[in-house]
């Protein structure tokens, strides 16, 4: 159960407002100069190369929060009540009830479309890792959070992994469909507010569990 909603995070990533309306701009940097031929192989190839990046900054958070779970895990009832509240807070900010500037914060990257290769888009995959966490990192943080609790780094990698498959997927698939995705990406712009508030209310269901200590057990009952 616990991929399952680590995944979902993942895809709630992508269609959050921190991502999606900047998608036309990443997808045609990762045209490069051909921009005619947006599902050419060398897009695809840009797209996974993007996709590499972020996931290695990501894995190695998830094999660090899996670690530090492991050496505090005397400490895992305060752990969870911890982590849980953080994730409540960070629902409650989802879903506009209050704003944490921090979270909500995002630093600008310039795209070049003329310089964009596979190299260039691993390290544009890197940079968006590290510039775009405070605005991903509500569900980043929670995807986390699950991993620390566990405090096994194998399992860590995989649920990050996971979790970097649900905001790396669409990504390949955005590249392949730009054009035929238009409408259904209108469709969940014009729908924030209702995506937002499900989000936010996700995630402080997870935060509850986690407060009450109900989390394993609510994840073993659903497996």
């Amino acid at each position: 159960m616990e991929y399952l909603v680590i995944l979902l995070e993942g895809i709630i990533t992508f269609i959050s407002p921190c991502t999606l309306p900047m998608l036309p701009i990443y997808i045609s940097y990762f045209a490069g100069d051909n921009k005619a031929k947006k599902s050419n192989i060398n897009t695809i190839l840009r797209t996974f190369s993007f996709v590499l990046g972020f996931t290695i900054v990501f894995t190695l958070l998830g094999v660090l929060s899996a670690s530090l779970g492991n050496i505090i895990k005397e400490y895992r009832r305060y752990l969870d009540i911890f982590l849980g509240i953080l994730i409540i807070i960070f629902g409650i900010n989802i879903m506009d009830i209050i704003k944490i500037p921090f979270i909500n914060k995002t630093k600008g990257i310039e795209l070049n479309n003329n310089t964009s290769t596979i190299i260039s888009s691993f390290i544009f995959g890197i940079v968006f890792s590290i510039t775009w966490s405070p605005c991903i990192g509500a569900f980043l943080g929670s995807a986390l959070s699950i991993i620390m609790i566990n405090g096994n780094a194998l399992k860590g990698i995989t649920l990050i992994i996971t979790y970097c498959l649900g905001l790396g997927i669409p990504f390949v698939i955005s590249a392949l469909l730009i054009d035929k995705l238009k409408n259904t990406f209108s469709a969940i712009k014009a729908n924030y507010a209702v995506i937002n508030k499900i989000s936010g209310m996700f995630l402080c269901i997870i935060g509850v569990l986690m407060v009450i200590g109900l989390i394993d057990k609510y994840f073993n009952m659903v497996i």
